[in-house]
C-alpha cells in the first residue's frame, strides 16, 4: 500500500483524458470521410473496433501510473 501520494496518478489521468480526447477527435474527423458510402452493417464493426482499440495500451499505462514501471 502506498503511504505517500504519487504525482503519476493525476498526471496519468490528465494524460489519459487528453489522449482519449485527441483520439476521439481524430476518429470523428477522418473516419466518417473514409467510410461514408458504406452500408451501416459494414460501418458498425469499424466503429466497434475503433471504440475498443484505445484499450490496448491502457494496461501498461495503468501499471506505470501505479508503480512507475511500464511492465
Amino acid at each position: 500500500m502506498r503511504e505517500e501520494p504519487s504525482w503519476r496518478l493525476p498526471v496519468g489521468i490528465l494524460g489519459l483524458l487528453a489522449g482519449l480526447t485527441v483520439y476521439g477527435l481524430l476518429i470523428a474527423r477522418y473516419v466518417p470521410d473514409l467510410i461514408d458510402g458504406w452500408p451501416a452493417w459494414a460501418q458498425t464493426p469499424i466503429y466497434l473496433a475503433l471504440g475498443l482499440v484505445w484499450l490496448l495500451p491502457l494496461r501498461r499505462f495503468l501499471i506505470w501510473m501505479e508503480t512507475g514501471r511500464w511492465g
